[in-house]
């Protein structure tokens, strides 16, 4: 039996669930007998059946000595449903191929053991790789009780992010701007800075059809993001999130009437505690954000160490400008060797653009600051 080609299958199957079933971890399910497809499922909303029980619920004959290949390890603990392992037991496959192992403590390989407990032949590791790149935010998120951060920007090919005028609209062209759009349907949550809503008084929203509008974040250490703003006026039909390091209780219920969450944060250095900030939106729900911020918000951001990939989109277009921003504010590294290494790329071509996908080498914030100095 061909394990990997019916892996794929159950891999393609499980990203439908994109954008529908955060803070849950994407799984696809595909059920073989005599070389044939008898049933497949995937999870496709959060609280809704899993995979597995999709997968079962579609048989189009008995699974009695059939195959199961799942993406991800069987849940084998009481959630939102039931544990699916007891399902898969119950009805009479005799194989089941996972590609990757499912790091929640609850799971870690309990559904595994208990599997071939009673006689289910289980084979592990088939398409891990691709396996484990699919549900990297969920991996992230259920290790560490964070958010799996992405930060993006557009520039040019001289590094521009605008002109010396504060010009932006647009660097990158039609194909960059919807792929934008898709990622903003994947990540739970979007950030800016309040410098962003100021200067650009943006939706964040998500323009796509069937698709989900991500949770809006705006970093505001002194409450200043205005109440007449696009983000405060739609935020009773988009979610919304201030972080700030205002007390002003007054001054929150302004935002909270207007349908808007605060998250109050002690700052550091005068500004929001990024590392507490992204405890605290991890307590919320939020497993994955989309960081558009300016070069002010992704220095901070990186200084703090919660950047896991960097997105960069490049343009065949140059700027020029000793005063023209750059993606990244703030002093910056000192030496060459202190530099934040990226690792993993991935090239992209849209229309006339470039997007370059990279991984961040972790460093501590300690040795961050350090270089920076």
């Amino acid at each position: 039996m061909n394990d990997s080609k019916y892996m794929k299958q159950a891999l393609e199957l499980a990203k439908k669930g994109v954008g529908r079933v955060n803070p849950n971890p994407l799984v696809g399910a595909v059920i073989v007998k005599n070389g044939k497809i008898i049933g497949e499922g995937y999870h496709q909303i959060y609280g809704g059946l899993h995979a597995e029980i999709n997968a079962l619920a579609s048989l189009k004959e008995s699974p009695t000595n059939a195959t199961m290949y799942v993406t991800l390890e069987p849940c084998s603990h009481y959630g939102k449903t039931p544990p699916c392992v007891d399902a898969v037991i119950k009805s009479g496959v005799s194989n089941v191929v996972v590609a990757s192992l499912d790091p929640n403590p609850l799971v870690a390989g309990r559904s595994i053991k208990k599997m071939q407990e009673v006689g289910i032949n289980v084979t592990v590791g088939v398409l891990k790789e691709e396996g484990d790149a699919l549900n990297a935010t969920f991996f992230h998120y259920i290790t560490n009780n964070t958010p799996y951060v992405t930060m993006k920007y557009a520039m040019t090919t001289d590094g521009k992010i605008a002109t010396h005028t504060g010009a932006s609209r647009w660097i990158t062209g039609e194909d960059a701007r919807q792929k934008v759009h898709e990622d903003r349907n994947r990540y739970t949550g979007i950030m800016v800075g309040v410098g962003t809503v100021i200067a650009d008084d943006p939706m964040l929203d998500c323009r796509i059809e069937n698709g989900r509008n991500p949770t809006r974040i705006i970093c505001d250490t002194t409450l200043r993001t205005p109440l007449n703003s696009r983000i405060v006026a739609s935020a009773k039909t988009i979610p919304t999130i201030l972080l700030t390091a205002s007390t002003n209780q007054n001054s929150h219920q302004y935002y909270i009437n207007k349908g808007c969450q605060v998250f109050t944060i002690l700052p550091k250095n005068d500004k929001i505690d990024l590392q507490v900030a992204m405890k605290t939106l991890a307590k919320a729900g939020i497993d994955s954000i989309l960081l558009e911020g300016g070069a002010s918000l992704n220095a901070s951001a990186l200084e703090a160490g919660i950047i896991n990939k960097v997105q960069t989109y490049i343009a065949p277009k140059l700027f020029g400008g000793i005063a023209a921003p750059a993606p990244i504010a703030g002093l910056g590294v000192a030496h060459p060797d202190d530099a934040y290494k990226l690792k993993n790329q991935k090239i992209t071509l849209l229309g006339e653009d470039i997007l370059i996908e990279s991984e961040v080498l972790k460093c501590s914030p300690e040795l961050s600051k350090k270089s920076a100095q």
